[in-house]
C-alpha cells in the first residue's frame, strides 16, 4: 500500500498528504537555501521525525511495562554541513517527569528511544546527540 503522495506546487514548496488519513503536510526550502522557510524544510521534517519516532517508542515501552510517561517534550536542533550540503548532527533534548522513576525505568525508555527505526535508518555518519532530562 502506498504511504504517501507529494506535489510540488511551485515556489520551492511541496505537499505531502498521507493516504491512510489524508493529512497533509507542507514543506519550504529553507532561507538559507533560496527559499522562504515558511514552513518545515525536508531536513526540518527528517530531524522532527527522529524525535517523534524516539517519543512513540518510548510510549510503546512503557505502555507495556507499566512506566508512567508524562509531560514528555523534546527540543529538537538541527546542523547542516556543506560540501554536500546535508544534516550533519541532530541534537535531542528529551524532557519529562521522571524523578519518580528508577534506574531500570528510565533504561528501558531511553534503550526504547535510541532504537527507534528512525534512528537506525539514519546514515552512521550523521551525529546523533541524545539527552534525557528527567524533572
Amino acid at each position: 500500500m502506498d504511504t504517501a503522495h507529494v506535489s510540488y506546487l511551485g515556489g520551492l514548496r511541496t505537499q505531502a498528504t498521507h493516504l491512510r488519513s489524508g493529512e497533509k503536510i507542507i514543506t519550504d526550502a529553507p532561507v538559507d537555501n533560496h527559499g522562504k522557510g515558511e514552513a518545515f524544510s525536508p531536513t526540518d521534517l527528517m530531524s522532527t521525525s527522529l524525535a517523534c519516532c524516539m517519543m512513540t517508542l518510548m510510549g510503546i515501552a512503557a505502555e507495556s511495562k507499566a512506566i508512567p510517561l508524562r509531560n514528555l517534550q523534546a527540543r529538537v536542533v538541527k546542523h547542516m554541513a556543506a560540501g554536500p550540503r546535508r544534516v550533519e548532527r541532530i541534537e535531542l533534548a528529551f524532557e519529562l517527569e521522571g524523578s519518580g522513576l528508577d534506574q531500570r525505568q528510565r533504561a528501558i525508555l531511553e534503550h526504547a528511544a535510541r532504537t527507534c527505526p528512525v534512528a537506525l535508518s539514519l546514515n552512521g555518519e550523521l551525529a546523533q546527540e541524545v539527552s534525557f532530562r528527567y524533572t
